[in-house]
């Protein structure tokens, strides 16, 4: 077990967290009934956070700071995302979570020990309950609160880390049961809060993390998930009151209204005196009011019927960046248009174009830069569509595009994910699709296109290293067949011509070039040249990519 936590430990937190989320969103989505029954906190915590840690992990790598050893600014760096990608009322709690444990754990010396991490929780509790302008009990403030005190009295007792993070999870999970107590709204439906629950896996997280133990498929959320009857737990149901009877006719009770919009942005150079002004002011427009800061930056979340109105109280302050209306309604019923679509990831420009060209939505997607699941599910809910098929075109893309197409699912929406490993996969895949066909005609297709569908790339090492195809310096040039280094070279155009004869075999009728921004002049008239005098009636298409890293990719089918 660890004694304390260090840099390495809590990015093991965010990660395991991420991959725990991601296993229980959809039963946290089931939960959803407060403030408004849109069935979205589960993925709204996960999205969150997995945005969060991929923006980070960009800035890193553009400034060449990745793998260093630095808590305060991994930190920092995570409380200033985690802020911008917050998605939802329990998105912008959960930022505010992140930015009180920050507040404490950034020590001089990089380590946090228990009390430190205790002190940590209360001061999460603390900005997260400062963030809502009419903290309810029995939602995911209080177990935050009790998941705190949980953790400051184990530390008090001298307890080590993981007796800390143990106690912090215990009393998390205590808190949970009993909110149905204190919410009529979730006693009704037999639910414990989402948002609570999504939290006590934050926590669970940190413990397995703390304890060093391996994942498993069990987490003390499932407790108290929905059965699959759906019918209510019998000790959360409150009794009766009964009542004299009234004179007149019997009137049903009027439904409980909810306002119309969820109103979303973000505003910069903002006070702490400005803040509290507009909490106020937010307040009398609509409810499940949220501002939450990161230094001078602050996120605002209100529910209400005035969209004007809620931008017009930013306006006062600053300009509103990041804006977003969402229409307030049960997305567990909602029934997108009929029809089918197609989103497409795209490493370059020009692939874009061609695929766009195609009738493909696109969404920028590449190394260094690859799309996340929140990005991709933006792009599939934009398609408007009951069913959309979903092309990865890269393989680190995959699991991104099954999280989006999982989150899709939840909200209406069927998602077809294609395997298509590489752009040229792509393209040949989309070449291949009928709109006027079935989803699962076109699935089969595209799937079969994909995978006939042989491909390799040209790179040049970033570093010295040993691959399938020897010893690699900085500089040489890389030969990539079916996804494997199996060639090493000093020279361009040699290489590419061993990459395209081990592709296209002696058999293809069709090789596609895709060439990327840092291709040497000339190399895919070259090419062509070479591939006409060897394979007599072979077509030959060349696109332009744009792609960065890749100079050129190769597909033949």
């Amino acid at each position: 077990m660890l004694a304390d936590l260090d840099t390495a430990a809590l990015r093991r937190w965010a990660v395991v967290a991420r991959a725990a989320l991601a296993a229980r969103r959809a039963e946290i989505d089931a939960l959803n009934v407060y403030p408004v029954p849109d069935g979205d906190t589960g993925t709204n915590l996960y999205l969150t956070l997995d945005q969060a840690l991929d923006a980070v992990r960009t800035d890193h790598e553009q400034r060449g700071v990745l793998g260093v050893d630095d808590l305060g600014e991994d930190l920092t760096a995570m409380s200033r995302a985690i802020l911008l990608t917050a998605r939802g009322n329990s998105g912008v709690i959960l930022s505010q979570i992140v930015r009180g444990t920050t507040e404490v754990l950034v020590e001089p010396d990089g380590r946090a020990a228990p009390a430190l991490v205790a002190a940590a929780l209360t001061r999460a509790a603390q900005r997260a309950r400062e963030s809502v302008v009419r903290p309810q009990e029995g939602t995911i403030l209080t177990v935050a609160d009790e998941a705190a005190a949980a953790a400051e009295r184990a530390a008090d007792d001298g307890a080590e880390l993981a007796g800390v993070t143990r106690a912090a999870v215990e009393g998390a999970r205590d808190a949970l049961a009993r909110t149905p107590e204190q919410l009529d709204v979730l006693a009704a439906a037999g639910v414990v809060d989402a948002g609570g629950a999504g939290y006590l896996l934050f926590l669970e997280a940190l413990d397995r993390v703390v304890r060093e133990s391996n994942p498993v498929d069990g987490f003390l959320v499932d407790e108290f998930t929905l059965n699959p009857s759906m019918e209510r737990r019998a000790e959360w149901s409150r009794p009766v009151v009964d009542r004299p009877p009234s004179s007149g006719a019997t009137q049903a009770a009027p439904a409980p209204t909810h306002p119309a919009f969820e109103v979303m942005y973000r505003l910069d150079g903002v006070g702490d005196e400005a803040v509290a002004t507009l909490r106020e002011r937010l307040d009398g427009i609509g409810d499940s009011v949220v501002v939450s800061v990161a230094g001078d930056t602050c996120r605002v979340h209100v529910h209400t019927d005035d969209i004007g109105a809620a931008i017009d109280a930013g306006l006062d302050h600053a300009r509103p960046h990041d804006l977003a209306v969402t229409a307030l309604e049960d997305t567990r019923h909602r029934t997108p248009a009929v029809g089918l679509s197609v989103v497409a990831c795209a490493a370059g420009p020009g692939i874009a174009a061609l695929l766009e060209q195609a009738g493909a939505t696109t969404v920028a997607s590449g190394p260094r830069h690859r799309a996340s699941a929140g990005e991709l599910l933006e792009a599939v809910r934009a398609t408007g569509t009951a069913e959309v098929i979903l092309l990865p075109n890269d393989r680190d893309t995959r699991l991104a595009a099954d999280a989006a197409a999982h989150a899709a699912g939840q909200e209406g929406q069927e998602v077809h994910v294609v395997a298509s490993g590489t752009a040229v996969q792509g393209i040949a895949a989309l070449a291949v699709f009928e709109p006027g066909t079935s989803a699962s005609r076109n699935v089969v297709a595209m799937t079969r296109a994909a995978a006939a569908t042989r491909h390799g790339a040209v790179t040049i090492a970033a570093k010295a290293g040993l691959t399938s195809g020897g010893a690699c310096e900085v500089g040489d040039v890389l030969g990539i067949v079916g996804g494997d280094i199996a060639i090493v070279g000093d020279d361009f155009d040699t290489v590419a011509t061993e990459v395209l004869q081990a592709v296209t075999g002696g058999t293809a009728e069709l090789v596609t070039l895709v060439v990327g921004d840092e291709a040497p002049d000339g190399v895919a008239d070259r090419l062509q040249e070479r591939l006409r005098g060897e394979h007599r009636g072979v077509e030959i298409e060349v696109v332009d990519g744009g792609q960065p890293h890749y100079p050129l990719l190769l597909g033949a089918e």
